[in-house]
């Protein structure tokens, strides 16, 4: 019965930092905006219309039902999805909502509906060109000059994250206090690239929206490799602003509820990753363990 398995699935699943340079920060505003269309906006809430949820296996993969009605996306395609462990992380989010359907809060479902339906029509090239573009604006790697607390906390808290993936990808990264940021080779682009083929389209959408969170692909791919968990991507990521709420305070609630909403939104873009592979064989992959 699937109901077990979303027991089980439910007990087991428990603002970023601003750029540190004018163009960086021009960039990844440019880049939000741009994602911010690819990605489907969810609908305010509206009330909760159903009593049950289900899931079936059908031609396309599994499919999920409300009561008796199988759920569409936005653009009224079935509602279909490759493994039975992401249908019943989908279908928690949708048996989790009370009175009123909170389609803000469910990102998997967000997630599932952009894969399926592809609003921008991108190929998995482009979205693969899109993730490794981030690396010219990528957060830890530019870095300030002043305070000195601050230089020194990120030089403790990133070079160790840049020097895992340089090893752990055989590449050279770096890191910049100039305006222009780090000079990124070509052949760290290309192995990057390599990598992220060995993805299937599905998963490439959850990689792109994670780096959109954290601002960064070397903190997204320390996430995906397990060299971080959401809690410390989620806090390298917000480094900046976690030095001065230290130093002059948080805004009462506000900091909290970015900080929360920002891991929520990680830790799906994370688990929807891994339930779209989980079940793929990759082929030719770059780099093994």
């Amino acid at each position: 019965m699937w109901c077990g398995g979303l027991q089980r699935l439910s007990s087991n699943c428990s603002f970023v930092v601003q750029r540190l340079c004018p163009t960086a920060l021009a960039q990844g505003a440019v880049f939000f905006r741009v994602m911010s269309r690819r990605l489907y906006t969810p609908q305010a809430e509206r009330k909760r219309f159903y009593q049950n949820v289900s899931i079936s296996q059908g031609e396309g993969g599994f499919e999920i039902s409300l009561d008796h009605r199988k759920l569409k996306t936005p653009q009224g395609k079935l509602f279909v999805v490759p493994s039975e462990t992401l249908a019943l992380a989908v279908a928690t989010e949708w048996d989790s909502q009370r009175d009123t359907i909170k389609l803000y809060s469910m990102h998997l479902t967000t997630l599932c509906n952009t894969a399926l339906d592809n609003p921008s029509q991108r190929s998995k090239d482009q979205l693969i060109r899109a993730a490794v573009k981030f690396l010219e604006t990528d957060s830890i790697c530019y870095r300030v000059e002043e305070p000195p607390a601050l230089v020194e906390l990120q030089q403790n808290e990133w070079d160790p994250i840049i020097e895992w993936a340089e090893k752990r990808y055989d590449v050279t990264i770096g890191s910049s206090t100039s305006i222009m940021g780090p000079s990124i080779p070509q052949t760290t682009k290309d192995t990057f690239s390599s990598h992220l083929a060995s993805y299937n389209s599905w998963a490439l959408q959850g990689i792109e929206y994670m780096i959109t969170q954290l601002k960064s692909l070397i903190l997204s791919m320390g996430l995906l490799d397990k060299r971080l968990t959401v809690e410390q991507a989620v806090l390298l990521s917000r480094l900046e602003e976690e030095y001065q709420i230290q130093h002059w305070g948080n805004v009462e609630w506000a900091h909290d509820y970015d900080m929360y909403e920002l891991r929520a939104r990680t830790a799906a873009a994370t688990l929807f990753v891994h339930l779209c592979t989980e079940n793929s064989t990759v082929k030719q992959k770059l780099l093994q363990d």
